[in-house]
């Protein structure tokens, strides 16, 4: 499909009043990953996966990091908005409503979910972050009243560094979106506490 840049996956929704959903894989992962946990977390859901476009190490991501937890605002800038684009034109060729979209982003999935929030609000209603950390401080913040955000963390994350997902939530709420934050004891990977999290804010 020329018009569309990311190679990626589309599974039509089969309940309307499910979320229709956008799904972001973790580093090293594709358009398939998040799909069977979709599927199981919120039956009915349209989905769109697009696989990253960045390779690190032959690992794929949404945006390139120049070393662990440090990141070119410039290039995280350019390949939030890029994925945006990319959103906003799949919608327009699936039929998907943005003032549904609810973004389910593991990693640096969540991450470029967040980014995407703070840059390009009008594309998403919604967004699951598991395991994000703060990759952008944008320097003016956009209004995010009326949009719903859950973030994730594992109290024993090797990653994400303790104080990111408490400052990215203050972060998100000072735009103006309704954030809840859980933390479960967990390391980087997902724990069944993630998905009860995920089930339970995708159902409201």
């Amino acid at each position: 499909m020329p018009t569309l840049s990311y190679h990626h996956r589309f599974e039509p929704g089969t309940d309307a009043s499910a979320p229709p959903l956008l799904l972001l894989h973790g580093t090293g992962g594709d358009e398939n990953d998040l799909i069977p946990i979709a599927q199981k977390l919120s039956p009915g859901s349209a989905l769109l996966s697009p696989r990253g476009d960045v390779s690190e190490h032959g690992a794929r991501r949404f945006f390139a990091r120049l070393a662990e937890g440090v990141f070119d605002p410039a290039e995280v800038t350019r390949r939030t908005l890029a994925l945006a684009d990319f959103v906003a034109a799949a919608a327009k060729e699936y039929k998907i409503d943005l003032n549904r979209l609810t973004a389910l982003g593991f990693s640096n999935g969540a991450n470029v979910a967040a980014t995407m929030l703070l840059l390009r609000p009008e594309t998403l209603a919604a967004a699951a972050l598991l395991r994000p950390m703060v990759v952008l401080e944008p320097e003016s913040l956009p209004d995010l009243t009326g949009k719903r955000v859950l973030l994730s963390a594992g109290s024993v994350d090797p990653i994400v560094p303790a104080d990111h997902p408490p400052r990215l939530a203050a972060l998100l709420q000072r735009a103006g979106a309704t954030v809840t934050l859980q933390t479960h004891a967990a390391s980087h990977g997902l724990v069944p506490a993630d998905f009860a999290a995920v089930r339970d804010f995708l159902s409201r």
